[in-house]
């Protein structure tokens, strides 16, 4: 391979992840006139389903660019409005999208990454499965990737979109943080049934319960829920060892007394539409994005908490936004420009999300006053124009990168 010297553009890449960010970044990559090759640990049908996950507008318009915004469109349901209620069934407030954008869609994470997945191959972008990254060696002018297997692959950079548990981040930086959890626990599933209840109309109802946090949303078809459990504390093994009947009787407890869908759609939970539970986490602050010739993408670079509907949305921006520098600008100066583009937007997105979180674990006092603010501040601070800021976000793929160094 050629040494990349400090005024060439690249010209391959490695892109580590299939999920929402590693596909997409491959076609904006492949736009950009980088040939990259994407390597994923799981092989089609073996990773998580993942529960329902939203697409917001901003994200639509991320892969409109790479032609990939009619991608989810038969998998999901459109979900032009989000309703907000208490557990009394006072509605607290309604956020809207606005008219002139792409309506957001809500569908199981895991088919969102299949069908992106696809839409790459199809492409004519390499993706290659079964292959867990483990190490990389900068040369100084390539990448050269190790995987579990011992097999290596060599290109001009090296792109982590491997999740908010990196093995590429702890690679850039070994310090960087580790992922902060929120206190919540989530749980849910994505069902080809009503589960109980009728249509939506669109509406994504979503209800701080006395207790818990619930919301679903359903075409008639299909339905989408989940449920955000406050726990202060709990480990992963803990939450290997309950079992599917165990949390669904604990979620019928804590949903007793709401009025909402709740026990409508758990009547009709079966464990193979069950998403196993999680722990909602975030990661506030990376502070380092790239060093030599790997950077980060996604989760791994700005994991806010599924309470901000903007994970995949995120990464979709992220993805077009760095191969856009990569097309323009040397490596190092598109890194940069990348990460000085990027950082100020994510992190804002991080801490909303993170206030939401700290709602949704309200105790009853808290969440008395939450319940007689929120419809003030919805009316006021959550309009089309007000929240523009976040869903009307557009790249401009034809505007030239500028180094800023």
């Amino acid at each position: 391979m050629n040494d990349l010297r400090s005024n060439e553009r690249a010209r391959t890449a490695i892109v580590i992840g299939g999920g929402v960010a590693g596909p997409v970044a491959a076609l904006a990559l492949q736009k950009a006139g980088i040939q990259a090759h994407v390597f994923e640990a799981y092989r089609p049908g073996t990773g998580s389903r993942g529960g329902p996950l939203t697409l917001a507008s901003n994200g639509l318009n991320a892969l409109r660019v790479v032609g990939a915004d009619q991608v989810p469109a038969g998998a999901g349901i459109a979900t032009p409005r989000m309703m907000i209620h208490s557990g009394s069934g006072k509605v607290l407030g309604t956020v809207e999208s606005a008219t002139e954008l792409p309506v957001n869609m809500t569908l199981p994470r895991g088919r969102l990454a299949e069908l992106l997945q696809e839409h790459a191959a199809a492409a004519g972008i390499p993706i290659v499965y079964g292959k867990r990254f483990v190490d990389a060696v900068d040369t100084g002018h390539s990448v050269i990737a190790q995987f579990d297997d011992h097999t290596t692959h060599e290109a001009d950079l090296l792109i982590g979109c491997d999740g908010i548990r990196s093995t590429v981040r702890g690679l850039i930086d070994p310090a960087a943080p580790n992922p902060r959890y929120t206190g919540l626990v989530g749980l849910g599933g994505f069902s080809d049934d009503a589960l109980g209840v009728g249509d939506t109309g669109g509406v994504f109802h979503m209800v701080f319960g006395r207790e818990a946090f619930f919301g679903h949303v359903s075409d008639g078809r299909r339905t989408g829920w989940f449920a955000n459990l406050p726990f202060k504390r709990f480990t992963r093994e803990q939450m290997r060892a309950t079992t599917y009947e165990q949390w669904i009787a604990l979620m019928r407890k804590l949903f007793a007394n709401d009025e909402s869908a709740a026990l409508r759609i758990l009547d009709h939970v079966t464990p193979e539409s069950f998403i196993p539970p999680s722990p909602l986490e975030d990661l506030p602050h990376v502070p380092v994005w790239s060093k030599g010739r790997i950077a980060l993408i996604g989760d791994a670079a700005h994991a806010t908490s599924p309470s901000s509907g903007q994970g995949a949305s995120l990464a979709a921006e992220s993805a077009v936004e760095l191969a856009r520098c990569l097309r323009d600008l040397p490596v190092p100066q598109a890194f940069k420009a990348y990460e000085q583009a990027r950082r100020d937007r994510v992190e804002r997105i991080i801490a909303v999300a993170a206030r939401t979180n700290q709602s949704k674990a309200a105790g009853p006092i808290a969440a008395r006053f939450r319940d007689a603010l929120m419809p003030f501040f919805m009316e006021r601070f959550t309009t089309p124009e007000k929240m523009s800021w976040q869903y009307a976000h557009t790249i401009d793929w034809d505007e030239p990168a500028a180094s800023r160094v």
